[in-house]
């Protein structure tokens, strides 16, 4: 079978949501009111710390496909002064947050044991105010939310070939900034920055999904331990180290960017490691004048530099059956998915919807019951299920 990434097409129901007059869809799906409409029509569970989990209904797969969203649109009306980044989480949050996701992962390990039979992944992407409000390939809600997906490999391995050139494919290999230019440093300065006992480096070949090809040449480590490792604290801090690694890398680099010889920032995580090992390395520097030069004389370019954070990281199966975390910077517009080679082409059509919805809503009220059972939240009643 021919290696490269997939285009599977996923029908949906469509939403009726009217967008108000004079605003554009991305302008009101940042709005309290599209919150409280996803709360009510697809909320399956809300807890005091406001993390509400719940049903996509734009999926990416009708498999098994819900997120946790960091729900903060009524205590922080300013969209651009929401978290979007585990690292701007408060402790308590964060904690329960983490055995969210440890139950969900586990769940559907659980139910989707073989590799061969089934795509399992979780994950988020930055949701960082890296553009104006108005312009294409702002995240629709800009609050922190991840992803847990799950796709049946038979539809991947019949799904036709995605174009290679789809600009949502960029992130690693001979299109990544960090990796055509920086490769070395990139995965030295992880080396000595962090201090991990149960992620370990995984070769290029370990983290590789045969299937498209992807991730392509992204650090990439594999968790010891398998789906008991998601139960340690200490995964959980070392899942958060990566993240604050790529946060000094990505901040240092357009920090650089921006202006010649710039300072240390004075709020890094890894001071030492970010003077030793990225501020004195010739490649580092050297790539930042090249984005320097162009961004001068580039307007076009200069207006597409995401300079805050923006990255996706994930933790997915991989064909031999390991947990793999990897995590990489992020392109315009991209999902969460196409890390992996497999992008979502969602297309308007209820009735190949509802054949799939029984079985999706079952798998996500177990999911919930499980939660619920761990005193992680309560249920909420919806048109399509009960508060328990």
């Amino acid at each position: 079978m021919q290696c490269g990434p997939r285009e599977i097409v996923t029908p949906f129901r469509p939403i009726p949501l009217e967008v108000p007059e004079g605003m554009k869809p991305n302008e009101f799906f940042n709005s309290t009111e599209n919150l409280n409409d996803l709360v009510h029509n697809n909320g399956l569970l809300l807890n005091p710390e406001h993390l509400l989990l719940y049903r996509k209904a734009l999926g990416h797969s009708n498999e098994f496909d819900t997120s946790i969203i960091y729900n903060t649109s009524q205590c922080i009306l300013n969209p651009l002064g929401r978290p979007v980044r585990r690292t701007q989480v408060p402790d308590n949050v964060k904690h329960v947050w983490n055995r969210m996701n440890q139950i969900i992962i586990g769940y559907m390990l659980e139910q989707y044991p073989d590799p061969q039979r089934h795509l399992v992944l979780a994950g988020e992407a930055s949701l960082d105010a890296t553009w104006p409000l108005t312009s294409p390939g702002v995240p629709s809600i800009r609050m922190l939310h991840n992803h847990f997906i799950v796709f049946p490999m038979d539809e991947l391995r019949n799904a036709k070939l995605a174009d290679p050139k789809n600009p949502n494919l960029t992130d690693g290999g001979q299109h990544s900034l960090f990796e055509q230019y920086m490769h070395h440093v990139y995965r030295e300065f992880f080396d000595k920055a962090l201090d991990l006992e149960i992620l370990k480096p995984a070769s290029d070949a370990d983290a590789r999904f045969d299937l498209t090809g992807y991730p392509q040449g992204l650090p990439s480590w594999e968790i010891q331990g398998g789906a008991a490792a998601l139960q340690d604290i200490r995964f959980w801090k070392e899942y958060d180290d990566v993240l604050k690694g790529f946060i000094d890398f990505y901040r240092t680099f357009f920090s650089q960017v921006s202006t010649r010889n710039a300072a240390m920032l004075p709020d890094v995580y890894f001071p030492q490691q970010v003077e030793s090992v990225l501020r004195f390395n010739n490649d580092f520097l050297a790539t930042a004048k090249k984005v320097r030069d162009r961004c001068i004389t580039d307007a076009k370019y200069a207006n597409a530099i995401r300079w805050q954070p923006a990255f996706k990281q994930l933790i997915y199966r991989n064909d031999a059956g390991k947990l793999i975390v990897t995590i990489s910077q992020n392109s315009i517009g991209n999902a969460i998915t196409e890390l992996l080679g497999v992008v979502v082409s969602r297309v308007p059509d209820a009735a190949a919807y509802e054949q799939r919805e029984p079985k999706l809503i079952e798998r996500l009220l177990e999911v919930r019951r499980r939660l619920v059972e761990a005193d992680l939240g309560t249920g909420i009643a919806t048109e399509y299920w009960p508060a328990a």
